[in-house]
């Protein structure tokens, strides 16, 4: 299977106190960087999902894909960002991960591709502890033009509602010793994931 990693990093972290918490340093190095040391190996391609200047990830040195839905659609807009400059790109599955996740697993996507085979699923989306994480899955590209007619015409923007229309199925992953799909939400989720990167360099 070949994939695209979409990090979306086009959120308006309100809770951090804004500006780009993928920025923000974990063990001496931004949360993005954690985030693309981890995909790099996993994927064919990666890109940045931002709005605004492209410039201030320049030394990331990926492809910056905006929203073509306005207004700060949300994590779907995002999602569909990928999906469409994976369709230019002839690739057919996107995987989508918030850029705020400093502990993603290194398999996160051989499962999603073993789960996809066995079920025959147009999407799959981790689970840790019995939680869904919505934001990581592996997304069909041939469902863009559906995801974008929900975006735009009906105005849906939750993730689960639009998801539960197709073969959906799911991973688990333990949350030992680390939960993989922490995120940096806060700055006191800030402090933990520093704690965290320490017991588990």
């Amino acid at each position: 299977m070949r994939a695209l990693c979409t990090i979306l990093a086009g959120g308006l972290a309100r809770r951090m106190g804004g500006g780009d918490k993928t920025m923000r340093s974990i063990a001496g190095k931004p949360i993005l960087t954690h985030v693309i040391d981890r995909l790099t190996p996993q994927c064919d391609a990666l890109i940045i999902n931002a709005n605004g200047d492209a410039g201030r990830f320049a030394d990331f040195h990926l492809p910056v894909v905006a929203d073509s839905i306005p207004d700060f659609a949300g994590p779907l807009a995002g999602i569909l960002a990928g999906l469409d400059w994976a369709a230019q790109h002839n690739i057919e599955w996107v995987v989508s991960v918030p850029g705020d996740c400093p502990f993603l697993p290194r398999d996160l996507v051989a499962r999603f591709d073993d789960a996809r085979l066995a079920q025959s699923a147009d999407l799959v989306v981790a689970t840790s502890g019995g939680q869904a994480h919505p934001v990581i899955g592996l997304w069909k590209v041939a469902l863009r033009e559906d995801l974008r007619h929900a975006l735009s015409e009906e105005n849906l923007h939750k993730i689960d509602r639009w998801t539960a229309r197709y073969n959906l199925t799911s991973v688990e992953w333990p949350l030992k010793p680390v939960d993989p799909f922490f995120n940096a939400n806060t700055p006191d989720d800030l402090a933990e994931a520093e704690r965290l990167a320490a017991l588990h360099p």
